[in-house]
């Protein structure tokens, strides 16, 4: 060992890092333990940054470096809780870590060889960083394992020793550990001498697996796979012993018919390394389908129910050749409302896009685009949503928005909208008495002249800021009375004091109105798109609310609540109901009839409850 405060590659000295420790080891048990060897500084055990559960390992900080030391000579491979750990000296600089310098890998160990047996052995050529044999999950030696010595002329020299040599009766192999990123980016033909066999049956032999390979060489082992009935499972190993038979076998073999089944021989791969050869195989795979169908692939949506794979194809044959045509359907043959449509050239597509898109078909719109892959189609949609921010979000410490947001409802399941989540028109009904102002929270209008403001109810909050009050009141609550409110006039019942900041001025239901929705009223739907995402949604749902109310019998309450649930649809949607009474009147009923399943579904839950509260 280096006795002096640092080692021969820069680390200090005097912090060790403490490996194989089990989970419930913690940092009272290890103090208890090292402190033995001197003053400890600090020890920390690291832990998952979720879980906190500990990974298996800690590091132990001394005062002085031979404490270090004495702790790494005497306690290495040491018992804690049952199970022996392993120490060295820690190593903060990943560069020389992931360097390899030194490493070696050993293999062909014997089931009894351990840490500790494989550092008394090996430690005889130099000085040893960190000595590890590869274990499962049980504890048991997997036969291969890595030394780490301090010096490369010291790796260099126990595997020129060591390699071929016998350890507990078995020839063992030393060579130089290479990182697995190395290993993978190694030639395209590697050496190889053990093959895998599949698919030759369950009448397949052992004598016979070997009958079929010796003629390419000399063959080590050869193993047929058995199921718990002793059978075959149809695949097998053969071990030769050169390279040169092992690929003669498998160029000679692979593909052959056997027992009239066609065999496949290739190089015996782990399972890592098939996973990984699997992945590169469905990348190429997928890579190759995206280059062939490149621009020429369309996803339509909004399909009628009626519609199927050759109805499809009718539609868009005039545009040119159409490869495929296909209506998406689940596992009971309904429709999911999309499909595809490849043509032969992206020429064709383009004028298939350009004519489809936005054309009825049976009684809806379609959507024509070309096909987009999943990850492209997120970072689009991603980046439509921080553009749409950036323009029409909120500013920092601004209002909320005016319409309360509701959660996403899954395909061919009904919202469920509780009866606080309603919508709140800024203006008086025509029609509706609003004589009388209701108690503060139960849904009223606001005494004082800026009554269009909402309290306990999905509506505009803070009018005056979000209006630009230059009085910056719109976060201050103001005093609400319960009294009589005359149309556009103050409450009765309150004074205000001459200096007061919001003295009410009378006005009229349509000022009223114009100044709780930004830009005033509108009355051509067309002026929808020049304004922003909000306001949209505000003015839409203002002459949504108006449609609604006559059809409840003027039930303002229930026509908040049927207009909330209808924003939720595109916008596209909710103009075409203002524009057809029939279809509004529809929609209505469904949200009708929604509302009352969900009021009957709380009156047999009181019933159910009402038992056990008189029980109680």
């Amino acid at each position: 060992m280096n006795p002096s405060g640092t080692g021969a590659q820069g680390y200090p000295l005097a912090s060790l890092y403490v490996g194989d420790l089990l989970l419930e080891v913690n940092e009272a048990t290890l103090y208890e333990k090292f402190s033995q060897a001197g003053p400890v500084v600090s020890i920390r055990v690291c832990r998952d940054q979720v879980t906190r559960r500990s990974l298996g390992y800690a590091y132990v900080n001394f005062q002085q470096p031979a404490d270090a030391e004495r702790a790494l000579d005497t306690m290495n491979f040491d018992s804690i809780k049952g199970k022996p750990c392993r120490i060295m000296w820690s190593q903060r600089d990943p560069s020389l870590r992931r360097s390899g310098a030194g490493n070696i890998f050993i293999k062909n160990l014997d089931k009894a060889i351990d840490n500790k047996t494989l550092y008394d052995t090996l430690s005889a050529f130099g000085s040893i960083l960190s000595c590890k044999v590869a274990t499962d999950s049980q504890g048991n030696s997997k036969g291969y394992g890595f030394v780490h010595f301090e010096l490369q002329d010291a790796a260099d020299t126990a595997i020129s020793k060591v390699d071929g040599m016998l350890l507990n009766n078995k020839k063992v192999h030393v060579t130089h550990f290479v990182p697995r990123n190395e290993r993978s980016q190694r030639s395209n033909n590697p050496r190889f001498t053990n093959v895998y066999v599949k698919n030759f049956g369950e009448n397949f032999t052992y004598s016979d697996l070997n009958n079929m390979f010796q003629e390419f060489g000399n063959i080590t082992s050869s193993i047929v796979v058995l199921d718990k009935d002793e059978r075959s499972r149809g695949f097998g190993f053969v071990n030769f012993e050169t390279h040169e038979s092992a690929a003669k076998a498998v160029e000679m073999l692979n593909g052959k018919t056997v027992n009239d089944k066609t065999i496949f021989v290739g190089r015996a791969m782990k399972k890592r390394e098939r996973e990984m050869e699997m992945k590169r195989f469905k990348e190429q795979q997928t890579k190759e389908r995206q280059q062939r169908y490149q621009g020429v692939n369309l996803y339509i949506k909004n399909l009628e129910e009626e519609i199927t794979d050759e109805k499809l194809r009718e539609e868009f044959k005039k545009f040119g050749t159409i490869t495929s045509a296909k209506v998406m359907r689940d596992e009971r043959g309904i429709t999911k409302g999309f499909g595809f449509v490849c043509f032969s050239s992206p020429e064709e597509a383009t004028k298939a896009v350009t004519e489809m898109n936005g054309r009825i078909v049976v009684s809806k719109p379609l959507y024509v685009a070309l096909h987009q892959r999943k990850d492209e189609r997120q970072a689009q949609l991603a980046q439509q949503r921080i553009t749409r921010f950036q323009r029409g979000g909120f500013p920092s410490g601004g209002p909320m928005p005016f319409y309360q947001m509701y959660p996403m409802v899954p395909p061919n399941q009904r919202p469920f909208f509780p009866p606080t989540m309603q919508y709140r028109p800024p203006w008086p009904t025509p029609g509706v008495s609003s004589g009388t102002t209701r108690p503060y929270g139960q849904g009223g209008y606001r005494g004082g002249a800026r009554g269009g403001g909402r309290v306990g109810q999905v509506g505009p909050r803070n009018v005056g800021q979000q209006q630009g009050n230059p009085r910056g009141m719109g976060n201050q609550q103001r005093p609400i009375q319960q009294g009589v409110q005359q149309p556009g006039g103050p409450v009765r019942g309150v004074k205000y004091t001459p200096t007061a900041r919001n003295h009410p001025t009378p006005q009229g239901p349509g000022q009223l109105a114009n100044e709780a929705i930004p830009g005033g009223q509108i009355q051509n739907l067309s002026e929808l798109s020049s304004m922003d995402p909000q306001n949209q949604k505000q003015v839409l749902g203002e002459k949504l609310y108006r449609n609604i109310t006559p059809l409840l019998h003027t039930d303002l309450d229930l026509a908040g609540k049927v207009t909330g649930m209808l924003l939720e649809m595109d916008n596209s949607d909710i103009i075409h109901l203002l524009e057809s009474q029939d279809d509004l009147h529809d929609k209505v009923q469904e949200a009708m009839a929604v509302l009352e399943a969900h009021k009957q579904k709380e009156t047999n839950t009181s019933l159910s409850l009402a038992p056990m509260a008189g029980t109680a």
